[in-house]
This record gives C-alpha cells, sequence and structure tokens, in this order.
C-alpha cells in the first residue's frame, strides 16, 4: 500500500516554513551553454543553498514539523548518510535546537565527517555497507530514541524539496521543462508534483548516470527495478536507488528519465566551472549534460526554455586533481 501523498499546500506549507531559514536560490543564465543546448537554460543554483546542497530544504522541513508537533521537548534525530544530507540534517537540527546523530560509513570523505560536526552533529562511524549503516542507524535510534529521517524517503522531506518547483515557477517565466538529478527520488518526487498540479504543461524529466539508471529502467517497466549493485560513476551522490515512497510521484508526474554517460558529466562541470564560475559537484551538474544531450535535444526540439538544476556544491576538495585530470580529457 503507498503511503498517503504529499499534496501542494503541504509543499506551501513547507515553503512557509523555510521561509526566513533556507535561500530562495538564484536562477542563472549562461550564453555559451545556451548555444550548446539549442535553448535558453535557466540554472536554478542550489549549489548555493545552506550547507552547500538542496538537502537542506527537506531537513529543515521535516525536523521544524517535528519541533511544532511535540509539546515537550523534541526527541533527537537521527540519519546514515555519507554526504549531503548528513550536512544539512546537522546544520537544519542546530539552527532548531535538536541533537542529530548521523551515522556516516567510514570511508566518507573527512571534510564531511568534520562540516557534520562543526554543525553540532554527532558523528557514528560505521563498516562501508548500506546494511551495516541501516543496523547502526536503528541501534542509535533505539539507544537515544531518536526520529529517523530519511534523505529522500521521508514526506516531509519531499515537501521540502517541492519549494524548489514553487521558486521556479515564479522565477522562470514560459517554462517550458525542468529537468533535476534523481538519486533517491525525493528532489524529482517534490518538483514534479508541484509542475504537474500548477502547470501541467511544464515537462518534467529526471537526469541519472548511465551506470546507476534504476529509474529510467524502472519508468520503462512501469515498476520499481532497483539494482541489485552498488554501482561505480563519478556522481556519486546519484549511486542510491530510488526509492519506494519517491516512486509513485516520478511514475505518475515524470516525462521521461535521460541517462547520461560519465564522459558527458565530465564535460558539463568543466564548462559549468569554466564558463559560469560555479562550484558544483559532478551529482550536481547530471541535468546539465542531460539538457545538451542528443537525447533531450531529440525529445524537446520546440522547447524554448528550460529549468536545470544544479543540485549541489559541495565538492571534496581533496578529490579536485583527479576530477581536473579527468576533464583534461573530455
Amino acid at each position: 500500500m503507498e503511503a498517503e501523498r504529499v499534496t501542494v499546500p503541504d509543499v506551501e506549507t513547507a515553503a512557509g516554513r523555510l521561509e526566513g531559514h533556507a535561500r530562495e536560490t538564484p536562477v542563472l543564465t549562461c550564453g555559451t551553454l545556451d548555444d550548446l543546448a539549442g535553448k535558453r537554460l535557466y540554472f536554478k543554483c542550489e549549489n548555493l543553498q545552506k550547507s552547500g546542497s538542496f538537502k537542506f530544504r527537506g531537513a529543515y522541513n521535516a525536523i521544524s514539523r517535528l519541533v511544532s508537533s511535540t509539546n515537550q521537548n523534541p526527541p533527537p534525530v537521527v540519519t546514515h548518510s555519507s554526504g549531503n544530507h548528513a550536512c544539512a540534517l546537522a546544520l537544519a537540527a542546530h539552527q532548531l535546537d535538536v541533537t542529530a546523530h548521523v551515522v556516516m560509513p567510514r570511508t566518507a570523505p573527512q571534510c564531511k565527517k568534520e562540516t557534520v560536526r562543526g554543525y553540532g552533529g554527532k558523528v557514528i562511524e560505521c563498516t562501508p555497507t548500506e546494511q551495516a549503516r541501516v543496523e547502526t542507524m536503528e541501534r542509535i535510534s533505539a539507544q537515544e530514541g531518536a526520529v529517523y529521517i530519511s534523505s529522500s524517503q521521508h514526506p516531509d522531506v519531499i515537501a521540502g524539496q517541492g519549494t524548489m518547483g514553487l521558486e521556479l515557477l515564479r522565477q522562470v517565466p514560459d517554462l517550458d521543462a525542468v529537468i533535476t538529478p534523481v538519486g533517491g527520488g525525493g528532489m524529482l518526487a517534490g518538483v514534479s508534483l508541484v509542475m504537474k498540479s500548477l502547470n501541467p504543461h511544464v515537462r518534467v524529466y529526471g537526469a541519472e548516470p548511465e551506470l546507476a539508471n534504476d529509474a529510467a529502467t524502472s519508468l520503462a517497466q512501469g515498476e520499481r527495478c532497483p539494482l541489485s549493485y552498488y554501482p561505480e560513476t563519478i556522481a556519486d551522490g546519484l549511486r542510491i536507488n530510488m526509492g519506494p515512497v519517491a516512486w509513485p510521484y516520478i511514475r505518475d508526474n515524470v516525462d521521461d528519465i535521460i541517462c547520461v554517460t560519465e564522459e558527458e558529466i565530465k564535460n558539463a562541470m568543466t564548462l559549468i566551472w569554466q564558463r559560469m564560475k560555479l562550484v558544483v559537484e559532478p551529482s550536481g551538474v547530471v541535468g546539465v549534460a542531460a539538457a545538451l544531450s542528443d537525447s533531450f535535444k531529440a525529445r524537446e526540439e520546440a522547447a524554448k526554455n528550460v529549468a536545470v538544476i544544479l543540485s549541489g556544491g559541495n565538492l571534496d576538495l581533496l578529490k579536485l586533481p583527479d576530477l581536473l585530470s579527468m576533464s583534461e580529457h573530455v
């Protein structure tokens, strides 16, 4: 049985909670990228969001609602994440005076562990497997009485991510299509709900690496088809399978999923760095790679105005030489 669906009023309520706490991120343009795409591209810069990614929207909305629903001191929260959700949850919890426990694999970048600790989050390290992460999270939840906040499968998280859709409809006139990266699916679920509810002529696309193509396979087959292995892609934030809570929104509201190669991701990253002077991580540019792909151009020959969400900018600087070396060969 499907969980109770998030609605547009839920997203609008989330926008009210986020006002004054999350940033209404800017939309930027770039003539060079317009020429390459053959369309007017509008880049929604969630790399400039607090904590460095769109994840702050969902994390803040979920914890804020938890706080408002308790008459006494709110319980602590817990999650498992190796990246942007870990940082976002720790910052949101700090701002709302809630204790955050974050389970992170030992192999997670040290800079992200330090960021979580800097925001006041308590880092619990575990073996770098999905099973170990979940088991450690469940143990901490039981020990501390902590509420689990999923990175993409919590309804309040989906509602928070949907606020990007509300902003885009205000910021970009005559929008024809929107492209968002898809990993767990919370962002695509929330944005697609808003678009198809408020302006159904807008086409909604997900973008993911060919090496992590579970969302595309699922949409093509009409049922969720998670990968049985952990894919190796430069877009490390998109290695996770699309989750069961996000899937019905994507199934019902998304027009298609565009898959892109590793070379296309590297090329998009180089263009964003060089032409727009923006720090965007590999996962954050997958939508750009999709917008520039022949596959998208063939689907959207008539589209003039296309929004692309740059989902995050938490680049591990220790890996920067390797990424630059990769990009030199594009």
